[in-house]
């Protein structure tokens, strides 16, 4: 070694290639030799002195190797031993003497040689060499203890060798590949390969020390599922011998239950924490029953089944119209609610309804429709009275008979995480010392936070942004604020007398007639028939008492039928007309406020808006001599006896403008009433009628009568907005007032209506108290 590569002699050897392995010198190897080419180098060799040329292949799956296909880097070997195999095979014992290079492969038709001559060493054995020797002895320790393959009695041996003899021998017994064995061999000096050898040892031991890693904890997984399951069939064996195996089985029962479920993972992870806590619990303890309830209650939420929405708008439109007369605008709300989720898919937010209209306009019924049109489910709750926060959120599991909210139970109900979900009464809900159900539901109605619904039996979050909430209400003013704010809001007027003769026609007394038995009859009633129930027998925004009328004809119709047949007579369908109502409901009720005909010194007819829908109200006042004192009857609120003061002080500080500058107040009392004293009234919306039938009563004037007034009165006498003038137009129309006069802020609510709403009334708009005086009272005051 040492010597330029000039110096270097040339050696030509039979080559014998090997696949999958690497020679180096020093080393005894057993070899299995097949090939005819390989088993002809063998016995060249054999025949001059032993010596042959082992060189590795570069790809294993070649067969008959060529130029391209053997590194150039080979090991001079001595055969030790041949021994011939019965298949022909030869099973040799060789030893590595040197590695040396190959300048030139020659092939023949049945034998493989080279030309091949010494490596040329770069200088070996300096300073750095021991120190490199003893770190490959401890890496190759480790790889000894750490490798399966390597048996552990290779290292003993080593450490009194030299460098090089260490070099040779824990390259050959590392378990690489051969390219980088191969490397190893080919390394120029001995320092270079000890370097080599220490990457490949430090790999190799990381990568072992974590399969190492990997293995025990894949070992320790085995053992305790195999230990569970030990115990588990002892538990099994020890209970059948007492006689109670349901425990098991129950167990069993619960995990496919929980495994078979779609419930998101923290869910699932939940249930299976309670389960491992139930095995381990008496079956027959009440702690064990919780966890049964809580299990329950877990599997059996709708995690992941939904129904699929039916987004054809025509077919939708059909649904509403068969459903319910009119309600336009409720009724394009949600087709554009449909057209909006055909086209945008589930990336459109929870909508969250509100309709707000008087008892009796089909709130309710318009939400089992819209379920029906988007073929969804449906379930509804009431809110009326609920006061305890847990009957939204549910109780916690530390309680006696704990349960989830009412929110979940009609999930559970459901059976689908997209239903339609009404909560009924929503303005009716209270809160008291047990906490706040309106804040609770907060949570539930904000499309921002509903996806995780926290209800405290359950514990996890449950995602209820695919239910379509729709909440309904008589009055919007008493809805808390935040709750209101997540809310759109949607108003359902009462009905005028022509809508509800369609209602009825169409789809009150049709059902009525089924539900009553006498759908064989025919029986009819006429448009003239209807409406003078309407007219003489309800008073209502909505149709509930209309249904009860018309329910109550059927059953004396029911009824008179029954005893014909009984009596075995015969019975044909009676033909009821507005003469025959009188049999049927009684007498008229007479309902209608009682309105002077023509005018009226000191009353004005005003309008009035109620959880009941629009009404007409008298307003009548009575100057006589006094003190000055004004006195209220009629069961006024506040802020009405307010509105008369306010009356009062603009009539006295205008009274030259108003020509009653010659009025002694202090010589008069003025008394104000609203008839119908039992029924409470409050608001600000009489102030304009109060004012103009006092000025009727001091100045002795007559007040036209076929003439509504309603609106706020300032002391300036400037005439303010108020609500509900939807509701008050229907109350005028249905007490055959055809004149309103309203505050010109309210022009646009009017422009809002719809047409059949406003068809038939006239409207006179005010912005100053002094012109409802010139448009209603007659004659020169």
């Amino acid at each position: 070694m040492g010597n330029m590569e000039g110096d270097i002699p040339s050696l030509t050897l039979p080559v014998l290639p090997v696949r999958d392995m690497v020679i180096f010198p020093g080393v005894v190897v057993p070899l299995f030799v097949g090939r005819p080419k390989s088993l002809k180098a063998i016995d060249l060799a054999m025949d001059q002195d032993r010596k042959i040329l082992v060189v590795s292949q570069r790809d294993l799956r070649v067969e008959d190797p060529g130029d391209e296909d053997l590194f150039r880097v080979g090991t001079v070997c001595t055969v030790l031993q041949m021994l011939k195999v019965p298949d022909g095979t030869l099973k040799v014992l060789i030893q590595g003497d040197e590695a040396v290079d190959v300048e030139e492969f020659e092939f023949s038709k049945d034998l493989i040689s080279a030309v091949c001559r010494d490596r040329d060493y770069l200088e070996d054995e300096d300073q750095e060499t021991e120190p490199l020797r003893r770190s490959v002895l401890e890496q190759f320790e480790r790889y000894v203890g750490l490798h399966p393959k390597v048996p552990s009695e290779v290292f003993a041996p080593l450490a009194e060798e030299s460098s090089q003899r260490v070099a040779d021998l824990v390259a050959s017994h590392l378990v690489v590949g051969v390219a980088e064995k191969q490397q190893l061999l080919e390394a120029r000096s001995l320092n270079q390969r000890l370097r080599e050898e220490l990457k490949l040892l430090i790999r190799e031991n990381d990568l072992l020390e974590m399969e190492h890693s990997i293995q025990e904890r894949v070992r320790r997984e085995m053992e305790r599922g195999h230990r569970e399951y030990y115990l588990r069939e002892q538990l099994k064996a020890i209970q059948e011998e007492l006689g109670s195996s349901d425990g098991v089985g129950e167990i069993d029962e619960y995990r496919a239950r929980i495994e078979k479920s779609k419930m998101p993972k923290e869910a699932k992870e939940k249930a299976r924490y309670e389960l491992d806590r139930l095995s381990k619990m008496p079956s027959t303890s009440a702690e064990a029953a919780v966890c049964r309830t809580y299990l329950d209650w877990l599997i059996s939420l709708p995690w992941a089944n939904q129904t699929k929405d039916r987004l054809e708008i025509g077919l939708a439109q059909q649904v509403l119209d068969e459903d319910h007369y009119g309600l336009k605008e409720v009724k394009d709300r949600i087709v554009e609610f449909l057209a909006v989720r055909k086209l945008a898919g589930n990336d459109v937010r929870a909508q969250v309804l509100c309709f707000v209209g008087p008892p009796g306009v089909g709130k309710t019924s318009l939400a089992r429709s819209i379920a029906r049109a988007l073929n969804r489910k449906f379930v509804n709750m009431s809110l009326g009275g609920v006061r305890d926060e847990a009957e939204i959120r549910g109780h916690r599991r530390t309680y006696v008979g704990a349960l989830p909210g009412r929110i979940i139970q009609k999930m559970r109900v459901a059976g689908v995480k997209n239903p339609v979900m009404l909560l009924d009464e929503i303005d009716k809900i209270g809160a008291d010392f047990r906490g706040d159900p309106s804040a609770a539901l907060l949570e539930v109605l904000d499309p921002e936070q509903n996806h995780a619904f926290s209800d405290h039996f359950l514990e996890v979050p449950f995602d209820l942004s695919r239910v379509m909430f729709i909440t309904t209400a008589n009055s919007h003013h008493t809805i808390p604020k935040p709750l209101l704010d997540r809310m759109e809001l949607i108003s359902i007027p009462g009905y005028v007398a022509e809508e509800k003769v369609h209602i009825a026609s169409r789809h009150l007394w049709p059902r009525i007639v089924r539900e009553n038995g006498l759908s064989d009859m025919g029986l009819k009633l006429s448009k003239g028939t209807l409406e003078r129930i309407i007219s003489d027998y309800t008073r209502e925004a909505g149709v509930r008492n209309l249904d009860r009328q018309l329910s109550k004809i059927a059953r004396k119709v029911a009824c008179a039928r029954v005893a014909a047949e009984e009596s075995g007579a015969s019975f044909e369908a009676p033909r009821i007309t507005t003469a025959s109502l009188v049999k049927y409901l009684g007498a008229p009720k007479g309902y209608d406020t009682v309105i002077p005909q023509g005018s009226a010194v000191g009353a004005v007819v005003g309008l009035a808006w109620t959880e009941t829908g629009g009404d007409v109200l008298l307003l009548e006042a009575a100057a006589m001599a006094g003190k000055g004192k004004v006195s209220f009857t009629g069961n006024l609120g506040d802020i009405m006896q307010e509105s008369v003061q306010a009356a009062v002080g603009f009539l006295r500080s205008h009274a030259q403008e108003l020509r009653m500058d010659h009025v002694k107040w202090d010589e008069m009392d003025l008394h104000v009433h609203v008839p119908e004293g039992a029924t409470p009234k409050d608001g600000p919306s009489a102030g304009v009628g109060l004012a103009v039938a006092i000025c009727s009563a001091i100045l002795k004037v007559p007040v036209r009568t076929d003439m509504a007034v309603t609106g706020e009165i300032t002391l300036r006498g400037a005439v303010l907005p108020v609500g509900g003038i939807r509701e008050k137009c229907l109350a005028a129309k249905r007490n055959r007032i055809r004149e309103m006069i309203l505050p010109f802020a309210n022009r646009a609510d009017v422009e809002d209506m719809p047409d059949w709403a406003r068809k038939g009334l006239t409207f006179h708009f005010i912005s100053s108290a002094e012109e409802a005086f010139r448009l209603l009272i007659k004659g020169d005051g």
